[in-house]
């Protein structure tokens, strides 16, 4: 029996495989790294999700066996994300899959089944032994004889096998750091574990064009950059000081000046306070004509050891009482 397929849905089919993306596309390093913090969001969430489960049991249940939940549980997204699809979650929201780069043909090619138990083994068994370490020392008994008391052969091994432990620790933190460094530079594989099995992220969609011109992103980047670091200078910079020289730089006087100004102020000045302008409470002068609250100037002092007053710019000293004067006057009655 013949079938009839019509020109155009054939030709549609045959350039299917094609309409793929290249593999070859390089993938933005910061897609790379945000598919990363998908992914552990999710593991938080999900655990979080687990834990509330048991809530109204009793306190500490799950405390014994938390390394092997949780690893269970990344075992359990691992069979349905990445064993499934070749791609994590946080890759499937941005479009990524994990290709096999050890293939040497120019089209994607998923992982295979080596590559993707791999992927879960070095996902999830340094983590767990790295919590399990101590209690699996102490388990298999290599500290205690065969009635109980330490034995000396026995605890130079364990001390042997946990500077051992610690020292691979070590060595991984240490490969994991040169290899990140390396996918700064060359953009691949973001964890050792995806560069140990050969594995690399793709876009499992083509990319549109860009909708804005990269002289809008570097304007972008540029003004992000100069606003972080404004948040990180302002803090470290005392305007109250560079407003108090300026003031004195266009008024022309110096300290004394400025504190023969402020004693003519007379009462006024004692009404508020130099630094929060509320009534001053335990009023206590610093050298000039004005008034201050006690812990105002106090803690100012403290935070700046160079302190003037932010009224006349006068140098202020070491903070004194103030001493009331209190006139009485005679009240006639009428």
């Amino acid at each position: 029996m013949l079938s009839f397929v019509p020109a155009g849905l054939a030709n549609e089919r045959r350039e299917a495989p094609d309409s793929s993306p290249d593999p070859r596309t390089p993938v933005l390093r910061i897609n790379q790294l945000d598919a990363f913090e998908l992914d552990s969001a999710l593991e938080q969430l999900v655990w979080a999700q687990f834990s509330q489960c048991f809530q109204h049991f009793r306190p500490g249940l799950l405390t014994p066996l938390e390394p092997e939940l949780k690893a269970l549980l990344q075992l359990l997204l691992w069979r349905f994300t990445v064993y499934s699809s070749s791609a994590t979650v946080g890759q499937s929201l941005l479009d990524l899959r994990y290709h096999n780069a050890l293939s040497s043909s120019p089209r994607y090619q998923p992982l295979s089944r080596w590559q993707k138990l791999g992927m879960a083994l070095l996902s999830v068994g340094p983590i767990w032994l790295r919590e399990r370490s101590h209690t699996l020392l102490l388990s298999l008994g290599l500290g205690t004889g065969a009635g109980g008391p330490p034995t000396e052969e026995g605890g130079r091994l364990r001390l042997g096998l946990r500077r051992s432990l610690n020292l691979l620790s070590s060595v991984a933190q240490v490969a994991s750091l040169v290899n990140f460094l390396v996918f700064l530079r060359k953009g691949r594989h973001p964890s050792l574990s995806e560069r140990l099995l050969g594995v690399r992220a793709v876009f499992s969609k083509a990319q549109g064009g860009r909708d804005v011109t990269f002289q809008y992103v570097n304007r972008e980047l540029l003004w992000h950059g100069f606003a972080e670091f404004l948040i990180f200078l302002l803090p470290l910079v005392n305007v109250r000081r560079m407003k108090v020289a300026a003031r004195s730089l266009l008024g022309g006087g110096g300290g004394e000046a400025a504190a023969a100004d402020g004693a003519r102020e007379g009462s006024g000045a004692w009404r508020e306070c130099g630094l929060c302008g509320e009534w001053p409470t335990m009023p206590h002068t610093a050298g000039c004509g004005h008034v201050f609250c006690y812990y105002c100037v106090k803690s100012h002092a403290i935070a700046d050891p160079y302190l003037t007053c932010p009224k006349c710019g006068a140098e202020t000293g070491r903070p004194e009482p103030v001493k009331l004067q209190m006139e009485m006057t005679e009240i006639h009655v009428h």
